[in-house]
């Protein structure tokens, strides 16, 4: 009798532990950040969580999918430009689920999925622009990418927020190239801005050519001047030779009478 007893409470113990590990098994926790896709018996059923839920055993099914952003690199492509330049290009991509059951029932792998459309997309892109284009309208290119690719994850529930081209890899012959014609850009630069001073400076020595004419008392002041600023060096004797007009024009100021006379005598 007692053997008998032993074996039923050992059954009914077995049984409570099965039925433990069932209900523990039913319980479900799913984060924030996570969605659980439900299947009863394979039929598609409403999204749940976050929280606590639970999930009828072998009846039903979850699926846990991330709705965080997701950072993906894609891989270095080797494209032929628009205008025949073989280069190497790769970018970075930014997207997250916003349709849980799409996600996983519309595509096998979302993440596989969209990292083939992301690779094609930008070997696509990339070989329809030049490669000036591709450098200098950099941002251009980004929303293009980000749009195609966005366009074709939208059926699968994945939206592609941020596409950005991160390295573009020239030809060695090619950055030679471009950097002789940097170089030759900037001494155009040079030389432009070197000939419009000295256009601006001719038409100043003009200007001051025609002072000078329209009033030769000018030219005296500015032979003062001249003297004025050589006499601060006191470490050597310098002779200037003074013309007799110089004289004759201070004379002429200081004696104003004898000099209305003289014309008048004449």
């Amino acid at each position: 009798m007692s053997g008998i007893t032993f074996f039923l409470l050992a059954c009914l113990a077995v049984l409570a532990f099965i039925a433990l590990m069932i209900l523990l098994s039913a319980i479900k926790i799913v984060p924030e950040y996570e969605r659980g896709v439900i299947f009863r018996l394979g039929k598609l059923m409403e999204p749940r969580g976050p929280g606590i839920f639970f999930v009828i055993p072998v009846f039903e099914r979850m699926v846990r999918v991330d709705l965080r952003v997701i950072t993906m690199d894609v891989p270095v492509q080797e494209v032929i430009t628009l205008d025949n330049v073989t280069i190497k290009v790769n970018a970075v991509l930014y997207f997250q689920v916003i349709n849980p059951n799409w996600a996983v029932t519309k595509v096998m792998d979302y993440i596989r999925a969209t990292m083939q459309i992301a690779q094609t997309t930008l070997r696509s892109v990339v070989g329809q622009v030049e490669l000036d284009e591709l450098l200098a309208q950099r941002e251009k290119i980004n929303q293009k990418l980000q749009q195609i690719i966005d366009e074709q994850t939208e059926p699968w529930g994945i939206k592609v927020t941020i596409v950005e081209v991160k390295d573009v890899e020239l030809p060695q012959n090619m950055q030679r190239a471009m950097a002789r014609q940097a170089e030759a850009e900037r001494e155009k630069r040079a030389k432009l801005i070197h000939a419009d001073g000295e256009l601006q400076a001719s038409r100043t020595l003009a200007e001051a050519a025609r002072v000078i004419a329209s009033e030769p008392v000018t030219l005296q002041l500015r032979y003062l001047q001249t003297l004025t600023e050589i006499a601060t060096e006191k470490n050597s004797t310098i002779i200037f030779p003074l013309p007799v007009d110089t004289i004759k024009t201070f004379f002429n100021a200081a004696n104003p009478v004898n000099s209305d006379a003289r014309h008048s005598a004449d």
